[in-house]
């Protein structure tokens, strides 16, 4: 597969804090790195069905407008009791003012309607999908998943999105109470990343960039 060697990696999305944890995974790796927003570039209509449609959408939009290799992340949560929703939609249940507080209301409320009061009622996952684009047009796409369950009231501070209600499956703090390091899986002695988003990278990584300098 084709690799990136050197040079300038366009990290194609607006959200500041995703922005800012794919740049903490690209850290070891030498390559300059910049985001659509930085560039000016705008955001493109996601109307795909999938994770890996959105992702593909927005990494060959960015591709196309830098001229330069870019990745693009489509990730969500996805809950067993609301038939996997909010999914794909999930920046939109926070509204246009990107409002996760009163998404994490919006999911909790539609799990109380459902009655899903116990742990066993309230299973989920986090699911990201990184799509590489480059200006020719090829492309290269890695998925990954972590599951866990839904708690209430949202529990830390740190992390962003539906982090502070996500307590991933072996673990007794939430996604919210981790540092970024805990959260990704990037501590001595952990191999395996922890994140939805650390695993898509730990494949992305492993198929197009190059040693760790």
């Amino acid at each position: 597969m084709r690799k990136l060697t050197s040079g300038t990696l366009v990290v194609a999305s607006h959200n500041e804090g995703k922005v800012r944890e794919i740049r903490d995974l690209l850290a070891p790796y030498g390559l300059d790195v910049t985001s659509v927003g930085t560039l000016g570039l705008p955001e493109p209509v996601e109307d795909g069905e999938t994770f890996e449609d959105n992702a593909r959408i927005k990494a060959i939009a960015a591709a196309k407008g830098s001229g330069m290799p870019a990745l693009a992340d489509d990730s969500g949560l996805a809950v067993d009791a609301l038939d996997g929703a909010p999914g794909i939609h999930s920046a939109r249940w926070a509204g246009p003012d990107k409002d996760f507080a009163m998404a994490m209301r919006n999911v909790e409320e539609a799990l109380q309607q459902k009655g899903a009061t116990t742990p066993e009622a309230r299973t989920a996952r986090f699911v990201a999908v990184l799509c590489l684009a480059w200006p020719d047009g090829e492309i290269a796409e890695f998925r990954g998943e972590v599951e866990g369950v839904l708690v209430w009231p949202p529990r830390g501070e740190r992390g962003f999105g539906y982090d502070p209600v996500f307590l991933p499956d072996g673990h007794d703090r939430t996604f919210g109470e981790m540092t970024a390091e805990e959260k990704h899986g990037l501590k001595p002695g952990d191999p395996k990343g922890l994140s939805h988003r650390a695993r898509a990278f730990q494949k992305f990584s492993a198929a197009c960039l190059g040693s760790a300098v």
